[in-house]
């Protein structure tokens, strides 16, 4: 297949930079991180910047949208993650399953701590946790779950939480919501084209012709027999130009000039990506990561 064009994709409004700062500030008065990622791009949806921002904090990892993402994929970083010494967790906010873990995992993970704490003297306490994660990965729904009420405003547009509030989740939690913070640069382009396909970033910044030809790629490359159930194509051809043709003219998507109508066809793949016709997708995997990339 040929490459993707070099587009570059890059968000990083006001408000993500002012947030960034109020992270660090609060930062004092939590115990413990809960780092919200996307199941079917963990290391793409993690902000690279977040183990400078949490410096020493312990941190949990939720693996959101579990259910949209390859199930064998998501036991792999679980068990990628043990090596590193960190706990992570298959969630689905949306559905509330995997909510019960959080408070044992917390409890796991804080262990110590407590144990100090009731050394000293001190009485047992709420833990407090941070939950960090990037724009529409789900932190709002996750918080209403947990809160077992509407409290967080949610939205499936990247960007709805724009202030830090404190959320009681009963008399043994308590959540500080954050705006959602991407980073100021990607530096592989993939990323972008991975946040962006699994909406991450607003379509209105993109150019979805380009997006779409990642995501026909991918799909060729991991899930071809998905690809060619999906669109009825008997054969696929090695020639992106040529499957992009293909699909325009199997979904009937063609322009009066009788051509095919290529942004219709973009639009109606990555729609088709992000509503799981193709089944459930990892984008990202262990093996695909270099040894020396820090996750």
């Amino acid at each position: 297949m040929s490459g993707v064009s070099a587009m570059t994709i890059q968000w990083f409004p006001g408000h993500m930079a002012k947030a960034r700062r109020e992270v660090t500030e609060k930062l004092k008065l939590v115990d413990i991180i809960f780092e919200l990622v996307d199941a079917r791009i963990p290391v793409s949806s993690s902000n690279p910047m977040l183990k400078e921002i949490i410096q020493q904090k312990p941190r949990l990892i939720l693996l959101n949208k579990a259910d949209m993402a390859d199930r064998h994929v998501t036991e792999e970083w679980i068990a990628h993650y043990a090596k590193q010494g960190l706990i992570a967790l298959a969630v689905n906010s949306q559905a509330g399953k995997g909510m019960n873990q959080i408070m044992k995992a917390s409890e796991e993970i804080l262990k110590d701590k407590r144990l100090r704490d009731k050394a000293k003297g001190l009485r047992p306490r709420a833990i407090k946790a941070m939950i960090i994660g990037i724009p529409n990965v789900g932190k709002s729904t996750l918080i209403n779950r947990l809160a077992k009420r509407n409290i967080a405003k949610t939205g499936n547009m990247p960007g709805v939480t724009r202030s830090q509030q404190w959320i009681k989740v009963g008399k043994e939690l308590e959540l500080l919501d954050t705006p959602g913070i991407l980073w100021p640069k990607f530096e592989d382009p993939v990323t972008g084209y991975k946040l962006a396909l699994t909406g991450a970033i607003k379509d209105t910044l993109l150019n979805m012709q380009d997006i779409a030809e990642f995501g026909l790629e991918f799909l060729h490359s991991r899930y071809p027999g998905r690809l060619m159930e999906q669109y009825q194509i008997a054969e696929l051809p090695t020639d992106l130009l040529t499957l992009f043709k293909e699909i325009a003219i199997s979904m009937g998507y063609i322009t009066n000039e009788n051509e095919p109508d290529y942004e219709k066809t973009a639009e109606k793949i990555v729609r088709d990506i992000r509503m799981q016709k193709f089944g459930n997708l990892s984008f990202d995997e262990p093996d695909d990561e270099p040894e020396s990339v820090e996750i």
